[in-house]
Parts: C-alpha cells; sequence; structure tokens
C-alpha cells in the first residue's frame, strides 16, 4: 500500500472515533431530554449549545474548503448559538444528524483519490485538505470529549453504559 493510501486510512479511523475517542453515538446515548437545554455547573451553555457549536464548526470548515466564496462566520459569536436559544427533541436530533452528515462529506472529500490532501487551497495559501481534516478531528474529538465530561456532572450517563467505553 502506498503512503497516501496509508494516511487517508488513518485520517478516516481519526475522523470516525474508533481509536482513543468516543464518537458522537456514544457520547449522545441515552441524553435525556430534559437536559437538553439544562446549563451545568459552572458552565454557560447547555449540553445542545455544545453540540451545535460542534456542529457550526464542522460544517464552517467543510465549507471553507468545499466554497471558495464561504464567508466564515465571526468567532466567537457566529459559533455559538444564541445563548437562549432552545432545542426539543427535534432540533436535537437534527443537529446530531447534521453533525455526521458533515462528517461523512469531510471523509469523503479524504478518501477520494482525486482530492489533493496536501497543496494550499486555491482560495488559503497555507490551508490544504489535509490540515482541515485534522481540525476537524481535532475540534471533534476536544469538544465530545467535553460533552462526556457534562454528562458526569450532570449525573446523566445511562446506568448500564460500561465503564470500558468512556
Amino acid at each position: 500500500m502506498n503512503p497516501d493510501q496509508i494516511l487517508r486510512e488513518q485520517l478516516i479511523a481519526l475522523l470516525n472515533f474508533g481509536n482513543a475517542h468516543s464518537g458522537i453515538d456514544h457520547i449522545v446515548a441515552g441524553f435525556p431530554e430534559e437536559h437538553f437545554n439544562a446549563i451545568p455547573p459552572n458552565m454557560e451553555y447547555t449540553p445542545w449549545h455544545l453540540l451545535e457549536h460542534i456542529r457550526i464548526a464542522q460544517w464552517d470548515i467543510l465549507e471553507f474548503v468545499r466554497n471558495p466564496d464561504h464567508e466564515t462566520p465571526p468567532w466567537p459569536e457566529g459559533h455559538w448559538p444564541q445563548k437562549d436559544a432552545k432545542a426539543d427533541a427535534a432540533t436535537w436530533q437534527k443537529t446530531i444528524d447534521t453533525i455526521k452528515a458533515d462528517l461523512q462529506e469531510v471523509q469523503d472529500i479524504v478518501t477520494n483519490p482525486a482530492t489533493d490532501l496536501y497543496t494550499d487551497l486555491p482560495h488559503a495559501a497555507g490551508y490544504n485538505i489535509l490540515r482541515e481534516a485534522l481540525l476537524v478531528a481535532d475540534h471533534n474529538a476536544f469538544h465530545f470529549g467535553e460533552f462526556a465530561i457534562l454528562r458526569q456532572v450532570m449525573l446523566n450517563w445511562p446506568v448500564d453504559r460500561s465503564k470500558s467505553s468512556l
């Protein structure tokens, strides 16, 4: 196997959180609806706000790669929902589904053999697909871990979850 293919496979493994990190399905499994909009102790945002931040940031990175005319929302306010925004079950699920769909699009870009992972994006010197895929993986892993800690603080992990699958 050639080094380029090995790198692509390792990127996909990293993006899928199959190694050292929990993925979104694990961290949101059984999350109680009554806690979607609860603000944990010493926090400024809710679990849904955090998921929505993940969605917005991942979408922004994906659009930056795909669309040379994309305008990144202002930081930080454009990367978070409004503080008073609330989620119902449908909104919660839509956020999760969109995170997963956009993550799949990032993976599709990475696995496409025609994608040049290394050359600067035509519209962004110093930025390439490899960097952006690593940024998605890094950002998601950081905040998925944060979400898992919020669940511990909020005491709402499912009773039957395996301690070994943290």
